[in-house]
């Protein structure tokens, strides 16, 4: 493991996790973890979605949390965080950070999935967008852009989520001008906001991505604002709680990253890596 172990980007059984909340913090416990923070993902308010903790559910999400920040406070810090996608209705539940994703972008009224499948995205893009991938990353960052002000989040959650299916550029250039403007465009809107990017090692231990969210030319440009950054795993099972921690610190050794940040005694504060 690297020098950070702590992370806030985990789910449980309450959403799409494989373990409880209880589970994943014995095994932080045991593996030497300084600070958890449980993340689920807020209910999406999409029709026909999966995975997203139920509303009637949210209440005893919240409360679990709490039960285990008794009972394990002494030996690590636990947090009450969710996964507040832009489309997700308000649930009058208080929690110590909030993650901000967009998981889906609207056309024409219709919800356009960034993560289900690549055959959901592309039909989305064809359907939606004339098939004009670079108009629906348009409007992808637009949305992400508007996250801190509907979900009033504190971190901004795997910043370009819309690549999950595009290694080797199988539907998107990254390198084309007309997705780089778009991309910092809303990057630097957020920076502006005050908000985190976490860097989201969640995709490469399910094998979508050789690399984090975001891209590198992203990252750097986050670091050249001034912007912070946070290490995160998008935890689902607690085995990888801290997958590829490592391998990326040292990546971002190599893009001129020397901090990441971490919730300790309840602020963000900046750890050197």
């Amino acid at each position: 493991m690297g020098r950070i172990l702590c992370n806030l980007h985990t789910h449980s059984a309450y959403c799409d996790g494989a373990n409880t909340p209880e589970e994943t913090v014995i095994y932080a416990i045991e593996n030497g973890c300084k600070c958890l923070g449980f993340s689920g993902h807020a209910p999406s308010g999409v029709d026909g979605d999966y995975g997203f903790i139920t509303p009637e559910n949210i209440v005893a999400y919240s409360n679990e949390i709490k039960r285990l920040k008794k009972i394990y406070g002494d030996k690590i810090e636990i947090y009450l965080g969710i996964e507040q996608d832009y489309f997700s209705p308000d649930i009058n539940v208080e929690y110590e950070y909030i993650i901000g994703s967009v998981h889906y972008v609207k056309k024409n009224g219709n919800f356009v999935p960034m993560d289900i499948s690549y055959e959901e995205l592309k039909k989305g893009i064809d359907e939606e967008f004339s098939g004009d991938a670079y108009q629906m990353a348009k409007t992808y960052y637009e949305t992400l852009a508007d996250t801190p002000r509907v979900t009033g989040c504190d971190i901004i959650g795997h910043t370009d989520l819309l690549t999950k299916f595009n290694e080797k550029y199988r539907y998107i250039d990254e390198n084309d001008t007309r997705y780089r403007h778009c991309a910092l465009e809303a990057v630097d809107t957020l920076i502006d906001q005050s908000v985190i990017f976490e860097i989201n090692t969640g995709a490469m231990k399910k094998g979508w991505k050789t690399n984090p969210y975001p891209a590198d030319f992203i990252i750097k440009h986050i670091n050249e604002r001034g912007g912070r950054l946070m290490l995160s795993s998008d935890c689902h099972a607690k085995e990888n709680l801290f997958s590829f921690f490592d391998e990326t610190e040292k990546r971002l050794s190599s893009l001129g990253i020397r901090e990441l940040y971490v919730l300790e005694n309840g602020k963000f504060v900046s750890k050197s890596i």
